[in-house]
């Protein structure tokens, strides 16, 4: 017997998107049905974002165990237990899992465990297992349904030796190579995560430099950075073949310079994302797709009335804190909220994990000229920075970009230690809009990491102090 239920609002999805987006229209008063059909919180959080934090965790405190010296310790026989590594990480992902089922609770949002598909105008069936469990009516849908790894014809991932995100965070055993291939923030925390503890890893990009939507003098910097590390970073390159034996992988990679063969334990497949839109009933509808993705409008109403889209299944950047935006603007729209305002794309700030880390907000200094701008650019580096001295962390560089007519800042780009906490600092300014005085009378403390974001400023305009 399926279970019929009337409800404001249904979301399909409940990944960091569409459990934000149930949550905040329970507080505006609706009555909200969530339906998922894995694990609460989406991949963010049971296979992405927060997992992949904890094995990084781990990568990094055994590099800093093999270079205690520099501190005035030693230690003998340091070693790892990746079983445990992946343990701790999934045992994260697990307890904030519950965490999300407590908050849906907490706010009266009933959840539906099972496959979601439109089923005709303001209509959801969830089914379980081949069965329909449950037929829900409601004036407004959203469609939260995320996206999954996209897959390259002829180099199809079998999950034992050539690997997506999920079998790379999850190892059996340490590989002692592996072949990343694509060089985005999943395929460098990858590749950053394995070589902190010690594999061989290469790294092959198509396009001409890795990181390639970063600030291309951060890309540069990060570059060197990797290398130095041992590294192998291969750009304007193809993987076009992998041969798989019973213990290893020989990729074919193609450059301007001819085919070389590549032999690993491994291989991560890291190509970008894919909208998960099949099997949930868009056939019939208006809803358009476009090169894999729903298309929306700045509500994040499709065109179909009625059914909205937001997070992965989305046009990018595909990224956990913009989904869950994206839920809170998609509601309040649909509620009525008068002081609710349209996504500036340029004000979210994106991080990468890997070491040494990499954040960013707004435009690259390439994308401010041509889009028109007369710029000014300031950088400080890390090594003039007290604190960053002082915790062994003298690698990195802070770089701010500003319109030279109305000193509003445009861009702001980050490598080196915790610089994935520090961008929200550029992503509060962007919102308010301030210009170079604000941030120029802003008093930042000492001795901190952020003084370098204050120096990189007044650097723009030729008054930094310790540079």
């Amino acid at each position: 017997m399926s279970n019929a239920k009337t409800v404001d609002l249904i979301v399909i999805g409940g990944g960091p998107g569409g459990y934000v987006a149930a949550i905040r229209g329970a507080q505006l008063g609706m009555k909200v049905a969530v339906v998922e059909a894995n694990h609460l919180g989406g991949i963010c959080l049971n296979w992405g974002c927060i997992p992949t934090k904890a094995l990084l965790r781990s990568s990094e405190i055994n590099h800093l165990l093999h270079n205690l010296e520099q501190f005035g310790f030693t230690a003998k026989e340091v070693s790892f237990d990746i079983k445990k590594i992946v343990a701790r990480s999934r045992g994260v992902a697990s307890q904030l899992s519950k965490g999300i089922q407590h908050l849906l609770k907490k706010n009266k949002v009933e959840v539906f465990d099972g496959w979601g598909k439109l089923a005709g105008q303001g209509k959801v069936t969830v089914e379980k297992d081949g069965k329909t469990i449950a037929d829900l009516t409601a004036k407004h849908i959203i469609i939260a349904t995320g996206a999954r790894a996209r897959v390259l014809p002829g180099l199809e991932p079998d999950g034992k030796q050539v690997w997506t995100y999920k079998e790379a965070m999850i190892p059996e055993a340490m590989p002692k190579s592996l072949l990343v291939v694509g060089s985005g923030a999943i395929g460098i925390e990858f590749a950053s995560f394995y070589r902190n503890l010690g594999a061989e890893v290469t790294v092959v990009e198509v396009m001409d430099r890795i990181l390639p939507v970063e600030d291309e003098e951060i890309s540069a910097f990060a570059h060197k950075a990797f290398e130095k590390q041992g590294m192998k970073l291969i750009t304007g390159a193809k993987v076009t073949k992998l041969d798989k034996t019973a213990k290893s992988v020989t990729a074919t990679v193609e450059t301007a310079k001819g085919k070389q063969e590549i032999t690993v334990e491994k291989v991560i497949m890291a190509v970008g994302v894919v909208g998960n839109t099949e099997n949930i009933g868009l056939e019939k509808t208006k809803v358009k797709i476009d090169r894999g993705h729903i298309v929306t409008n700045e509500w994040l109403a499709t065109d179909e009335p009625g059914i909205y889209a937001i997070g992965d299944v989305t046009a990018p950047p595909w990224l956990a804190h913009k989904a869950s935006h994206e839920g809170v603007i998609c509601v309040e729209k649909i509620a009525g909220v008068k002081d609710v305002h349209p996504m500036k794309k340029e004000n979210i700030p994106g991080c990468t994990y890997c070491s040494p880390q990499i954040a960013s907000v707004g435009l690259t200094e390439k994308a401010a000229k041509e889009k028109g701008y007369k710029i000014k650019v300031g950088r400080f580096p890390f090594i003039g920075n007290g604190k960053a001295i002082a915790l062994g962390e003298p690698e990195g560089l802070v770089k701010t970009i500003f319109d030279e007519k109305t000193g509003e800042l445009l861009g702001a780009h980050m490598v080196g230690a915790e610089v994935t906490e520090m961008i929200q600092g550029y992503g509060i300014a962007k919102t308010l809009e301030t210009t170079e005085l604000d941030l120029m009378h802003t008093i930042f403390p000492h001795p901190t990491l952020s003084e370098m974001m204050h120096e990189s400023v007044l650097n723009a305009y030729g008054k930094a102090i310790h540079f």
